[in-house]
């Protein structure tokens, strides 16, 4: 196939995709199955590590992935959403799916998604359904020995909820998507437990006491043996099993960690993520390892600092140039903007702070509290997607918050251009509020 023709069937491929619906009209995981099941359930042919939660599920599946490869075994990685290519969705040992492998996977998968529409009790499939099942697929291909399976949305009723995994983690609970996962810490974290298998270790690093009271009875009740991963000085319940991180130094290259663990200790742990968050993402990462290695894998201390050291997240605190120093986090609610904003002066060191901010419609607005104390200037933006908040309403909710200067700019490349302008060589840009602006300023900034 020419070129030109795979990238045409390439395009087609992902248009199809993203013309399915975000949600369900019918929720539960039966068009899941029922998908699955024509496929010949691919899904049952391998090894998992399910990771659910509010946020850090992306660096934990990345900091995972990265040990489970440095020690020698085969990984599968799914994460969403992606940063510069939808192929980045899902990889193996750091490899994304290639295009045209994606296009005969859709092509295959195409006319049973159709099918399942037809059935009145299922309805359509939604997007990410279809690329769960298509991550399947290509994974019972290419067989690895683990795959890195991180939840879309919630766990209960998440797409990717059909595994029995080895090992399930769920790194914290805080509101969030509230209009589909319930309004209170306590229904949130009756979705986010729902990953949680029969007889199942499970590792979380839930702080609030409504979440870790959710999460240990719905370990009870499916007798899953829990254990508590959280940064030094936190607290886990009375009686129960925790491992501790906890920074020892911030060195310009990321930062340095000391686990101590339920079996394994470790000083001295580089790690080259950013962010006082990744401190108990990283303890998160540990404890699952550690209860993988009770399964019979195997992680050498040289390899498991290896991999450590070779972990790759990007859209974290990430350093994309340093004259000015340009920062791009996708901080998408109040407590990931929390960290956000409490990481970003121990980290860096500039003369002042230009602000390229873009939210989706439906989130929580009050995040920006957290960070626009930080801001000399904010500049408004939106990236290209409908669900996208529009920037001069961003602009009204922000003027009784913010008494400095507020530019409003809707397209991403222009206004990282002119925040980049403004910094000059001392100062910072950093973009934030979406890893949907966060992959347009990616896309763009090399440009500028």
């Amino acid at each position: 196939m020419k070129q030109h023709e795979a990238e045409a069937a390439y395009q087609r491929a992902l248009d199809w995709i993203h013309s399915r619906g975000r949600f369900g009209i019918k929720p539960g995981l039966q068009r899941m199955e029922a998908l699955l099941a024509l496929l010949g359930n691919p899904h049952r042919q391998l090894r998992y590590l399910h990771i659910g939660g509010t946020n850090g599920k992306g660096s934990v599946a990345a900091i995972t992935a990265a040990v489970l490869q440095a020690s020698g075994y085969s990984t599968a990685l799914f994460t969403s959403p992606y940063i510069l290519s939808f192929t980045n969705r899902m990889s193996i040992d750091g490899r994304d799916i290639d295009g045209s492998e994606l296009v005969q996977l859709v092509e295959q998968l195409r006319p049973l998604v159709e099918k399942i529409a037809e059935d009145e009790r299922l309805g359509p499939m939604t997007e990410f359904e279809v690329v769960t099942a298509l991550a399947f697929a290509y994974f019972a291909r290419k067989q690895p020995d683990m795959v890195v399976l991180e939840v879309g949305l919630g766990g209960r009723l998440d797409a990717t909820n059909v595994v029995t995994p080895l090992v399930s983690v769920i790194t914290n609970v805080t509101l969030d998507h509230t209009q589909v996962l319930g309004e209170t810490i306590r229904d949130v974290a009756r979705e986010k437990a729902g990953i949680i298998k029969t007889g199942v270790p499970v590792v979380t690093g839930a702080l609030e006491p409504e979440a870790q009271q959710v999460i240990a009875g719905t370990a009870r009740d499916r007798r899953a043996p829990l254990f508590y991963a959280l940064p030094s000085g936190e607290s886990a319940p009375p009686g129960a099993k925790c491992a501790f991180a906890a920074r020892r130094e911030i060195i310009p290259e990321g930062q340095l960690l000391d686990y101590e663990g339920y079996n394994w200790s470790f000083r001295g742990l580089f790690i080259p993520l950013r962010g006082r968050y990744q401190v108990g993402n990283t303890a998160l990462a540990l404890a699952a390892l550690e209860q993988l290695a009770a399964c019979g894998f195997s992680f050498p201390e040289e390899k498991l600092r290896r991999g450590l050291a070779g972990t790759s997240w990007p859209a974290r605190l990430e350093v994309l140039r340093r004259k000015p120093l340009l920062i791009m986090d996708g901080a998408h609610n109040p407590a990931a903007m929390r960290e956000l904003a409490l990481s970003l002066p121990e980290y860096f060191h500039y003369r002042r702070l230009i602000l390229v901010l873009g939210v989706m419609a439906d989130k929580d607005l009050s995040m920006v509290d957290f960070i626009l104390p930080l801001a000399d200037v904010a500049i408004l933006t939106r990236p290209d997607l409908a669900r996208a908040a529009d920037p001069e309403m961003l602009a009204a909710f922000i003027k009784e918050r913010f008494s400095r200067e507020i530019i409003v700019e809707p397209k991403v490349d222009r206004a990282l251009a002119a925040a980049l302008a403004l910094a000059g060589d001392d100062g910072a840009v950093l973009v934030t509020g979406s890893l949907y602006t966060v992959s347009e300023a990616r896309a763009c900034w090399q440009n500028l």
